[in-house]
């Protein structure tokens, strides 16, 4: 075979074949590059196909809207607005449970099902059991996750408190409907499985429990294909606004959608900004390795020119070499995106409760990846490849010039004396080729940057935490009633053993609305002076809401476009609907969602309301935890009961799974950059200075010494990346701060100095071993061979 290949493809064989290791070291950064590049974009892809098949197979909704109570006649005038393809009404309540293996309620979300057949929308997955029969009202369908956790099966039993009555619900079968892919636990930041499940029991046992007989307060809507969704949304709001109506809303908003969408977003961003820092170093390397490639070869270019090759001849040979170099990476990146994509997927799906995870060949992963990696190459190599090309056959065949030496002025001389010989030699050849050098720190500052912006996620992980549950929220347990209550609510709750405070709240549904901007939101009233919810601005102040006006978050303030002292319309989505101007008084930071807060006497006189309330913050007494835990599942008023303790810990065991993995992922990510880059440098440098070096060992130096004089340059350029990479990695982790937030995660900017510690330790690690490999090298050279003068 190697017969039918042209002299310039021969010796591009040969050429790889002796540069195999720094070819490889190259290899390994573009693999790693493409891998993470297939890794979000093949593991976003499986996922994508698996939602989609799971809402299209049990037809989820395309339009939600809540109501206090509607009379089920509604339901013909809502199929008779244009657009509409189907409607189904339903009983929905937020109840508490008591669970014996938690010291603490948990909560549930009853849904009603049809007293006959199955549901129009939003069918349900049996996983295990049967459907819940009629006659018996105690019998239910239960969300999958929650089983698991539990260890439920069909014929188990779990005690709900229905409307301030105790009621025994028996576990008929397991299931999930396209609604609940994430179910996100009362007043917790991630998926919490012991404390949250659904429940699936017939309409007519719900009805008679919460006294909504000929009565809906949800509704479910699919659209025809061309409907115009914000058309039907507006009919939807006029029709059920005499009922109490919230707000419809579409699959955008839907709590379970928005999250998933959310954490999609986010695998986009990181296969956008995270790839191109690897592929960049590949270009580098491919240049470092080409140009001094090149510089070696120039009298073979000079007879391959004599000989009759073109300019372009000699320039594509070397592009080829690129080329070739960043196939073996894009080959090594498709395995590793593969594997890596099927472990993204597995650690999501955990969160993203899909029946089944169908894995999908993303085609365009696959040549996203290699095309950017090739681009790399060819760019990297380009500049190198059109040196060669201008080279003249008379000038090249000739040796080249040697290198003119002077006294340096870098270094001052009473500096200079207090180093040993070997060291200055190492200070010499860095001042003398600084660009040289400072691509080499480029590179390793590179791995470091990649380390630092990565693993920073954890510090602002910890942030979040820190700011919500210790800083923000610094109540022990938010109450939530089933319906508005006056005053005297608060007395009943400070007579619960173990009270210390009660602070009254007040959740009102609303749309803002300012300039061309309209968001769908609520407003939470609180004391002016809150001791349970205190308001941070960007400074890290605490911020009380004002006697009047708004407070917004700052994600809100931006949907908005609104400032401090502007004003906001508020339309208020229940009671008398009145709609109201008021000012924005403050702003404020919040990671979760986007917030409004209003002074709970001033939103009272706003909604022409006297001393009512949707909920409470209590303070506990630590030691009186489980008798609260067991009084308040006696009190009817009471929908549902979120402990700050319990959701901090849910919170950290979900993180502890992750972290271990992540940081292994990437600390071997950086840490192969890190070695990749010492490795070259240190055979392009050996390769270069391998006669000066077997000199020295002739004059006397150890093999020490001579290694030293090599890789001591090495471990300078390293010194002088880590700083520097920590900086670079500081502007990284910014970068990834705006690429990852989204309207319902704002992801805090914050760094530990133990993050930028281990970075600098996983870069030392990898440079020391790709260091041990070069020394070996230098032990075993063959002084004889090295020093022959080549003719």
């Amino acid at each position: 075979m190697v017969g039918f290949l042209s002299a310039l493809d021969r010796k591009l064989l040969r050429d790889l074949w002796r540069l195999r290791g720094q070819g490889l070291a190259v290899g390994i950064i573009i693999a790693c590059g493409v891998g993470i590049m297939i890794m979000a974009l093949g593991s976003l892809a499986s996922l994508q196909e698996s939602r989609s098949t799971y809402y299209e197979r049990y037809r989820f909704a395309d339009v939600f809207a809540d109501v206090k109570r509607a009379p089920n006649h509604i339901l013909a005038d809502v199929r008779d607005i244009p657009g509409v393809k189907s409607a189904e009404t339903r009983i929905t309540r937020i109840v508490t449970l008591d669970i014996e293996a938690l010291r603490e309620p948990a909560n549930a979300q009853l849904v009603s099902l049809p007293n006959e057949g199955r549901p129009i929308l939003n069918d349900l997955i049996l996983y295990e059991g049967r459907w819940p029969d009629l006659l018996r009202t105690e019998e239910a369908i239960i969300s999958r996750a929650f089983a698991e956790a539990h260890d439920y099966h069909p014929g188990d039993r779990v005690r709900a408190v229905l409307n301030g009555r105790a009621q025994d619900i028996e576990v008929v079968g397991i299931g999930d409907s396209p609604e609940f892919v994430w179910t996100l636990g009362i007043g917790s930041l991630l998926p919490d499985d012991k404390r949250f499940g659904v429940f699936w029991m017939r309409r007519q046992s719900l009805e008679r429990t919460f006294e909504l007989d000929g009565a809906f307060n949800s509704l479910t809507v699919s659209l025809l294909p061309g409907a115009i969704e914000q058309d039907v949304i507006d009919q939807l709001d006029r029709l059920l606004a005499p009922y109490g109506a919230i707000g419809a809303y579409g699959r955008d908003t839907q709590f379970s959608n928005a999250f998933v969408e959310s954490e999609m977003g986010q695998m986009v961003a990181m296969a956008r900004i995270i790839p191109p820092i690897f592929l960049i170093v590949s270009a580098f390397l491919i240049h470092a390795i080409l140009s001094r490639l090149i510089a070696v070869e120039r009298q073979q270019i000079g007879l391959l020119k004599a000989f009759g090759f073109t300019n372009r001849e000699v320039a594509s040979h070397y592009i080829k070499m690129a080329v070739v170099l960043s196939l073996f990476g894009v080959l090594g990146g498709i395995l590793i995106g593969r594997q890596l994509a099927r472990l993204a997927t597995h650690i999501y799906s955990d969160t993203m409760r899909f029946p089944e995870i169908i894995q999908v060949v993303d085609s365009t992963a696959y040549a996203s990846g290699t095309s950017a990696a090739i681009l790399a190459a060819i760019l990297g190599a380009l500049s190198a490849a059109l040196k060669a090309a201008s080279l003249k056959p008379a000038e090249a065949m000739n040796p080249a010039p040697p290198t003119i030496y002077k006294r340096g002025g870098l270094i001052p001389a009473w500096v200079a004396s207090r180093l040993d010989e070997p060291t200055r030699m190492i200070v010499r050849h860095i001042t003398r080729w600084p660009a040289r050098a400072a691509m080499t720190m480029f590179g390793i500052a590179a791995s470091m940057a990649l380390l630092v912006g990565t693993l920073f996620a954890f510090d602002s992980t910890e942030e979040m935490i820190e700011t919500i549950y210790y800083r923000t929220d610094v109540f022990d347990a938010a109450v939530t009633f089933a319906d508005t209550k006056d005053y005297e609510s608060v007395s009943e709750l400070k007579r619960l053993p173990g009270v210390l405070d009660v602070e009254p709240i007040r959740d009102v549904y609303v749309r803002f609305h300012h300039g061309l901007h309209t968001e769908r939101g609520s407003i939470t009233a609180i004391q002016v002076r809150s001791e349970s919810k205190r308001l941070i601005d960007a400074e890290g102040r605490v911020v009380g809401v004002a006697e009047t006006g708004l407070t917004l978050s700052s994600r809100l303030a931006e949907m908005l476009d609104v400032g401090i002292g502007e004003w906001v319309t508020v339309e208020v989505l229940e009671g008398r609907r009145p709609v109201v101007e008021l000012p924005v008084t403050a702003i404020v930071e919040e990671y979760i969602g986007y917030a409004a807060y209003m002074n709970l006497e001033e939103i009272g006189r706003q909604l022409g309301e006297v001393r009512i309330i949707s909920g409470a913050y209590l303070k506990l007494d630590p030691d009186q935890s489980t008798a609260f835990s067991d009084a308040v599942l006696d009190r009817p008023q009471v929908a549902s009961v979120a402990l700050r303790s319990a959701v901090i810990d849910t919170f950290n065991e979900t993180l502890e799974e992750t972290i271990s993995i992540m940081m292994t992922i990437y600390s071997l990510i950086g840490g192969a950059i890190a070695a990749g880059v010492v490795y070259n440098a240190a055979r392009i440098s050996l390769t270069e200075r391998g006669r000066e070096l077997a000199s020295l060992r002739v004059l006397g130096f150890t093999r020490g010494e001579a290694a030293y004089i090599l890789l001591g340059e090495q471990a300078l350029l390293v010194l002088v990346a880590i700083p520097v990479g920590a900086l670079l990695g500081a502007g990284f982790a910014q970068l990834i701060v705006i690429g990852m937030s989204t309207d319902l995660y704002r992801v805090p900017y914050a760094m530990a100095p133990s993050t930028r510690g281990f970075a600098a330790i996983v870069v030392l690690i990898a440079s020391i071993g790709a260091a041990a490999l070069v020394a070996q090298r230098i032990r075993n050279l063959d002084l004889i061979e090295v020093l022959k003068t080549r003719e």
